[in-house]
């Protein structure tokens, strides 16, 4: 397989184990690079495998039922890979506070469902850098963290 391919195989993996159906966080130790950045709008940033397991491990207590899955095929460009993806969850666990805007008190019950686009870049065969961009306003809107004007 070419670098892309193995890239894109990493990568599908990742989007599978971790942000899938159910979150296996042995996949953190297995594809991230130990100082792996992860960064997306809602949250704060965070680096390295326990900061990201912990980050995981409270948001699908809170969101039990969390899912997102790819919305497009992937795109790979040396140690870069894109991907377009789509999903959410239910808030039916405890309160939630790791939004930047705000924070939910315990079993809302309130529907998230959004897309978004990421770049990670591999380096040496591990995810170094995870940078989502997502539609963050429909999620917090559907949250009511936010209203629309």
């Amino acid at each position: 397989m070419s670098k892309a391919e193995d890239n894109k195989a990493i990568v599908g993996r990742w989007f599978t184990d971790f942000w899938g159906k159910t979150c296996n966080l042995a996949i953190v130790d297995e594809l991230a690079a130990p100082d792996m950045l992860l960064q997306y709008s809602l949250h704060e940033p965070r680096r390295g495998h326990a900061d990201i397991k912990a980050f995981m491990k409270g948001f699908r207590e809170a969101f039990p039922d969390l899912m997102f899955e790819g919305a497009a095929d992937l795109i790979a460009e040396g140690d870069y890979v894109v991907g377009r993806w789509k999903g959410g969850g239910t808030h039916t666990g405890p309160a939630f506070s790791d939004f930047l805007i705000g924070s939910l008190p315990a079993a809302t019950g309130r529907k998230m469902y959004f897309t978004g686009t990421t770049v990670l870049r591999i380096a040496n065969g591990k995810i170094a850098e995870e940078i989502g961009l997502d539609d963050g306003v429909t999620a917090l809107q559907q949250l009511k963290l936010i209203r629309a004007a």
